[in-house]
């Protein structure tokens, strides 16, 4: 026992540690989107593949092997989608964290607009940029450059106001661009209830880590999008423990938690 352990080198703790790391992130950047319900699959046709070597299935075995060989190909495709994100985020974003004071401090007026135009039946879509630029999506849009003001983002969300159309971009604490052009969801599981709104919404945020805020103007409902999956239905408390959880940081959960508790 005493002579494996001696044999062990740094490299190889430093190799685990890099994997393990790696693997990690994966889990988190597809955690609660529709790849992690692909890879789960892709999960069990491994175990299918190695139960039929043990039981000597040879036919289904076979089958499994020709497919498997070409796993990483497949995996491409597959995810292809949730690749370039991965690829995008690697590049521009710190593993160990940053603040998002100025969206934080967004947060209030973001949610007072949202309940406003909820109450008032106005439909409305707010992309929060996170460490993802959107600036290809803030180009197709009309210029604001205005510090976020529920009134402001009221306004716009207007029928009457010729920036309704589209999405408003929020970026370090500022509008940066209304009437934004986005890519709407190819996800064919996506229930067809949902609107072209929705669609967006769930489309720029499979491209990119942004979180993004959907007022229905049939329903009246409240919901946020994220990494491809969408939550409906929110109420202003529940918007504003969602949104606190994504972007406060460790002092700010700190703040947050004293505050909770000198309610209580």
């Amino acid at each position: 026992m005493l002579d494996t352990l001696r044999s062990v080198r740094w490299q190889d703790l430093a190799d685990i540690f890099i994997v393990a790391f790696i693997v990690y992130q994966v889990i988190l950047l597809i955690r609660g989107t529709r790849a992690m319900h692909m890879a789960a699959g892709i999960g069990v046709l491994i175990l299918v593949y190695f139960g039929a070597r043990e039981l000597e299935f040879m036919t289904l075995y076979w089958l499994l092997g020709t497919f498997l060989s070409s796993i990483f190909i497949i995996i491409i495709i597959i995810f292809q989608r949730d690749i370039r994100r991965a690829l995008t985020q690697m590049g521009q974003a710190s593993y160990f964290g940053r603040g998002h004071e100025d969206d934080f401090l967004a947060i209030d007026e973001v949610i007072k607009a949202s309940v406003a135009l909820s109450r008032e039946k106005k439909g409305a879509l707010i992309i929060l940029e996170r460490e993802t630029g959107l600036k290809d999506y803030i180009e197709s849009g009309s210029p604001i450059d205005a510090l976020v003001n529920s009134e402001l983002l009221i306004s716009l969300f207007q029928p009457d106001s010729p920036l309704h159309d589209g999405g408003v971009v929020i970026s370090n604490g500022r509008i940066d661009s209304a009437r934004c052009v986005l890519p709407l969801s190819k996800n064919p599981y996506i229930s067809k209830r949902l609107g072209t709104r929705h669609r967006a919404a769930i489309g720029i945020s499979e491209e990119t880590d942004a979180v993004v805020i959907v007022v229905s103007e049939e329903t009246r409902k409240i919901s946020i999008v994220q990494h491809g999956a969408i939550i409906t239905d929110l109420d202003e408390k529940a918007l504003r423990n969602r949104l606190d959880a994504i972007f406060a940081t460790k002092e700010q959960h700190i703040h947050l938690w004293k505050s909770w508790l000198n309610k209580s």
